[in-house]
C-alpha cells in the first residue's frame, strides 16, 4: 500500500508541476517578470506551509536536516530554475526540456552509486522509454552550446536535490521539509528582485495566476513529491515524473489550441507505458514481499 500511494502521490506532483508552464504564460503575458513571479510563488507558498506546520503542530526542522533543506531550497531550486531560464536563451525550449529530462538517468546513476539502489532491468527499460518518449513530445530543436550547458548543469542540479531529498525525508515530514526549500528559494528571490525591481501583476487575472501558480504548480506538487520520494525512492519518483511534459503539451493544446502532431502523441504514449512498465514492477515487488 504505500508504495502504491507513494506511486499516486507522484502522478499527482507531475501533474501538477505540469500547469507551472501554463501559468508562467499567462503571468508572462501580464507584463511580469522571472525574479519577481518567482518571489511570490516561493514566498506566498511559504506563508501557506506556515500555516499548516503550525495547525498541525509539527516543530520547525532544526540541525543537520535543516541546513540540507536550505540548501536543496536556496542552492537546489535556485540553481535549476537559474540555469532552465538560462538555457531558454540560448536554445530551443523543445531541446531545453529533453535535456532537463535527462535527470532521471542521473538520479538513477547517482542512487546506485551513493544508495546502493538494485538495477532492474523493468527500471533501465522504463528509464529508457521514458527518454525516448520525452524526445517526442518536446520536438527538440538545435542550440547553442551554451544552452545545452546551461540546460544539462539543470538536470544535474535537479538530480542532486532529489538524491539529497530522499536522505532528508527520512526525518521530516513533506510539510517541514517544503516550508523551509520554499522559504529558502523565497529569500533568494526575494534579494534578486529588490535589485532588479518587482513587476507586479497588472490585472485581476494576473494574480489569479499567481494564485495558480502557487497552489497547483508548487504547494501540491513539491508536497506531493517529497512524500512521493520517501516511499518509492529517487530512482522511481524521477522516472514517473516525466509524466510532468505529456500534462504541460496537453494543456497547450486545449488553453491555447496548439496542434497535437502525431510524434507529440506517440511520445506521450510511450512515456505512459515507461510508467505503466515501473507501475507493474513496483506493485510485482510488494506482493513478492508478501509472500
Amino acid at each position: 500500500m504505500k508504495r502504491l500511494t507513494g506511486i499516486l502521490l507522484i502522478a499527482i506532483s507531475a501533474a501538477s508541476f505540469g500547469t507551472l508552464a501554463i501559468f508562467g504564460r499567462f503571468l508572462y503575458a501580464d507584463g511580469m517578470d522571472t525574479f519577481t513571479m518567482l518571489f511570490l510563488r516561493f514566498g506566498i507558498s511559504a506563508s501557506i506551509m506556515t500555516l499548516i506546520l503550525l495547525l498541525r503542530k509539527e516543530p520547525f526542522p532544526r540541525g543537520r536536516v535543516l541546513a540540507l533543506l536550505i540548501g536543496m531550497g536556496a542552492l537546489g531550486y535556485v540553481g535549476q530554475s537559474f540555469s532552465y531560464l538560462s538555457a531558454i536563451k540560448y536554445a530551443s525550449a523543445g531541446l531545453v526540456a529533453l535535456l532537463l529530462y535527462l535527470y532521471p538517468m542521473f538520479v538513477f546513476i547517482l542512487s546506485v552509486i551513493f544508495l546502493r539502489e538494485k538495477v532492474t532491468w523493468a527500471k533501465v527499460a522504463a528509464l529508457v522509454l521514458a527518454l525516448v518518449g520525452t524526445a517526442l513530445t518536446v520536438g527538440p530543436a538545435g542550440g547553442q552550446f551554451l544552452g545545452i550547458f546551461f540546460a544539462i548543469f539543470a538536470a544535474v542540479v535537479y538530480s542532486v536535490y532529489i538524491i539529497v531529498g530522499a536522505d532528508v525525508m527520512r526525518h521530516v515530514s513533506a510539510v517541514q521539509s517544503s516550508l523551509v526549500i520554499f522559504a529558502s528559494a523565497g529569500a533568494v528571490y526575494g534579494m534578486l528582485t529588490a535589485v532588479n525591481g518587482a513587476h507586479l501583476p497588472a490585472s485581476s487575472s494576473g494574480w489569479w495566476s499567481i494564485a495558480g501558480i502557487v497552489l497547483l504548480a508548487t504547494v501540491i506538487p513539491v508536497v506531493t513529491f517529497l512524500a512521493g520520494l520517501e516511499r518509492i525512492g529517487p530512482t522511481n519518483a524521477a522516472m514517473l515524473s516525466t509524466l510532468e511534459p505529456v500534462v504541460t503539451v496537453l494543456l497547450a493544446a486545449w488553453l491555447f489550441a496548439e496542434r497535437l502532431e502525431p510524434v507529440t502523441l506517440a511520445g506521450g504514449a510511450l512515456i505512459l507505458v515507461a510508467v505503466v512498465v515501473l507501475t507493474r514492477s513496483e506493485m510485482g515487488q510488494v506482493e513478492l514481499k508478501k509472500e
